[in-house]
């Protein structure tokens, strides 16, 4: 007899032997075995993953080595039980650990030869699972059965079946059944169709390979005989079983999530791995961040719909790799198609896809998910180089080329991956709460977030918080100031963006026109040590800003998240805010491990700037977004609540819109983390304008548009503008005629000498 056939019939031979006999024969004793203990299962403390949540409930992330969710039995769907009981222990609720009759007939099929048949109970898989190896030898499966008695006299079946449902490894990192619901279709439990719950239900066989990620004809396969099963022992009926059977499976899209925000998600990663080391990803951590899921929903929609309007500004750049593809055309090349991509990371809106065939009129592509499509007409528009007859090899579509479709609509359209990049961040002007962040067009590409880490240049920007510093220097909205060419001592000359008049402008009317001129003017007359210190009272890091004149144009250093601090202090009436990102770490008891502190009572303690200063800005940049640069932020909203000042650097090397409605501060940048310029015809107004726009249409949906409330103690209205009271009848700054000094409206009074006296 061979060895292999000797182990198949001691192997048989335990399997059949009655259960009394196994727990009194002295080779089945436990001491001969040297049984593990079985309290890792009676005192079962699941290794949950570290997650992280919007402030509304909505999960945005889980890290660590298994996926999984803990769900008690009684808030486990029947459906899904009755499944798993009736493809993998059917006589569960009657054992007691070892099915006597299902050992038997997989005995016999062992011994003589037959089909391998499953004979482990639920207790058995469990025991197996968390206690033993998988090695099958007469040996391990004896240790099984004789610890499935003992956890059987231990723990409930209710226990053992809720242990299991959590516990046994499901493919693709998921643990549970709630966790495979997930990763497979997007889905609690409860939204799981009998199909669906069927699938899922026959993945504990081999969940590697039947998984219907890895292999949907296998998983398909083993989910016919989990359908039967279920209409055997009565879970369904012949209607249901017909229709289970029709119904088409749809998994979700790889990387998919319901809320887009892996920035924040490693944010809060970092924080609590630097507290709590690798136990980070096993103990059930969760953080609840600021985030509102409708909110990161828009903006990350704004932001994708943004850089990919950019990059189709710019030349068709090619396909991204090639690959081979077999000359026939049926099951093979399908086949084929589908292993190429698999080194090609999908995405949810950039799909991976290969070409099966191209012609100028007419492109068919593969995706990763096998579905076949057909681009034409507009859709093929951007890509048009890559069809001609005179393409560039590094250019050309042809088959096996391998590239990126997005649908708009109905329809589909040949793509790249973006090349610029962006960032979002919007947050409440009273608490400092982050709404939404996006850090960047994609994480998987450039995890480096550029809410939080991108030093870049503000560019016009900065003109609201420098002209905030000029109204404590007595220049008003109604001060006049020479337009015209101008050049410091040092030879510096700038110019304006557009083409000026030259005649002398109003602080209004520079700031809605975003004049470069009027702003050095206005710089200088403030005095370049003053403003930088008030640029501190906004957050902004003062040392990152020039001493000179070139403060004016934004050539100083700021992240999009300061811009947004800042802002937030014109709108809230001149209170410093400090954002907050996370708001609560807890346990998996829901022990609160760490909270943010609630937002401050505003007080004039915390008070950044005076009230009438943030007003009298609050009028000036409402110009800026009904008549000035950014006109089309009231235009595209339908309000006139609505402030902001776009931004543009030199070469445009950076995009800005920062701005507010009275609740709400949101700032959006654009650029290449390389500078480089994102376009000759290309400014704030038309790259990061549309983004801010995008958002804050979701964000203020079924907001009441906000008055702009009574004028705070202070000031005067005089000549149809505001006007510092003290300086109603005198002494405001009349106009700035040139570098060199300003003159005055009235003589001084024991007021300018008072502030003077505390100027110095």
């Amino acid at each position: 007899m061979s060895l292999r056939l000797s182990r198949r019939l001691l192997l048989g031979l335990v399997l059949a032997a009655p259960a009394p006999l196994l727990l009194t024969a002295p080779a089945a004793h436990a001491s001969t075995f040297d049984l593990p203990p079985i309290d890792r299962i009676v005192h079962y403390q699941p290794k949950l993953p570290l997650q992280v949540f919007t402030a509304d409930g909505v999960e945005l992330a889980q890290f660590g080595a298994e996926r999984r969710e803990y769900v008690p039995l009684s808030k486990t769907p029947k459906l899904l039980q009755d499944a798993v009981l009736a493809v993998e222990d059917a006589r569960f609720r009657e054992h007691s650990g070892v099915d006597p009759k299902g050992m038997a007939r997989a005995a016999l099929a062992l011994i003589t030869g037959g089909r391998k048949q499953g004979a482990s109970t639920i207790t058995q898989q469990l025991v197996r699972t968390m206690l033993l190896t998988r090695e099958l030898t007469v040996e391990r499966k004896a240790k099984e059965i004789l610890l499935a008695f003992k956890v059987e006299e231990a723990l409930s079946k209710d226990r053992i079946l809720e242990i299991y449902l959590n516990e046994i490894f499901l493919g693709q990192r998921a643990y549970g059944f709630a966790a495979a619901a997930q990763t497979y279709f997007g889905k609690s439990m409860d939204q799981l169709t009998i199909a669906e719950t069927a699938m899922l239900a026959g993945l504990p066989q081999n969940p590697y390979y039947a998984n219907p990620v890895a292999n949907m004809a296998r998983a398909t396969a083993r989910q016919r005989v989990v359908l039967q099963r279920m209409h055997t022992v009565g879970v369904i009926n012949d209607a249901q079983l017909a229709a289970a059977r029709a119904e088409k499976i749809t998994l979700r899209s790889p990387g998919e999530r319901d809320v887009d925000a892996a920035h924040v998600a490693e944010m809060a990663r970092r924080v609590v791995f630097e507290r709590f080391g690798e136990a980070a990803y096993s103990r059930g951590i969760r953080v609840t961040t600021s985030l509102r899921a409708a909110d990161q929903r828009a903006a990350y929609a704004a932001v994708q719909r943004g850089v990919l309007a950019q990059d189709r500004r710019n030349p068709w750049r090619g396909p991204e790799a090639r690959e081979d593809l077999p000359a026939a055309d049926d099951a093979e090349l399908e086949r084929a198609a589908a292993e190429a991509l698999k080194d090609h990371r999908d995405d949810d809106t950039l799909r991976a896809a290969i070409v099966l065939g191209a012609t100028p009129k007419e492109v068919r592509v593969q995706l990763a998910s096998g579905e076949q499509l057909r681009i034409k007409g507009e859709g093929l528009r951007w890509a048009q180089p890559g069809l001609s007859a005179k393409a560039k090899d590094a250019l050309r579509i042809q088959r096996g080329s391998v590239l990126r479709v997005v649908k708009n609509g109905k329809d589909w359209s040949i793509t790249q991956w973006p090349e610029a990049e962006a960032a979002l961040v919007a947050l409440d002007t009273r608490s400092g709460r982050v709404r939404a962040l996006v850090g960047g067009f994609d994480f998987a590409r450039q995890p480096f977030n550029h809410v939080t880490q991108g030093w870049r240049q503000p560019g016009s920007t900065i003109k609201p918080l420098l002209y905030s510093a000029a109204l404590e220097e007595r220049v008003m909205p109604s001060t006049l100031v020479e337009d015209g060419p101008f050049t410091a001592p040092n030879g510096w000359s700038p110019g304006n963006s557009g083409n000026g008049t030259g005649e002398p402008l109003t602080v209004r009317q520079a700031l809605a026109k975003s004049s470069n001129l009027v702003s050095v003017r206005v710089l200088q007359h403030t005095g370049t040590q003053r403003a930088r210190d008030w640029l501190g009272r906004f957050g902004l890091d003062v040392a990152k800003q020039p001493d000179n004149l070139t403060l004016a144009l934004g050539t100083g250093q700021v992240t999009p998240l300061q811009m947004a601090r800042a802002y937030a202090t014109l709108a809230n009436g001149g209170w410093s805010v400090e954002p907050v990102v996370i708001e609560k770490i807890a346990d998996a008891q829901g022990k609160v491990l760490f909270e943010a502190p609630a937002a401050p009572v505003l007080t004039e303690e915390n008070r950044a700037i005076p009230a009438r200063n943030a007003y009298v800005m609050g009028s000036m940049l409402n110009d800026v977004t009904s008549v000035g640069t950014a006109a089309r932020a009231q235009a595209r909203l339908k309000r006139t609540d609505i402030y902001g000042k776009t931004g543009t650097t030199n070469d445009v090397l950076d995009a800005w819109f920062a701005g507010y409605q009275p609740g709400l501060a949101a700032v959006v940048w654009m650029g290449y983390d390389k500078p480089r310029s994102l376009g000759d015809h290309e400014s704030g107004g038309r790259l990061a304008l549309p983004i801010w726009t995008d958002y804050m249409a979701a964000a203020l949906k079924g907001v009441p548009v906000a008055a702009p409330g009574d004028a705070p103690a202070g000031l005067a209205r005089v000549n149809d503008d505001w006007l510092y009271a003290e300086w109603a009848n005198g002494g405001a700054v009349a106009t700035i005629e040139d570098a060199a000094g300003a003159q005055y409206a009235g003589p001084p009074t024991i007021l300018d000498a008072i502030r003077e006296l505390f100027k110095n």
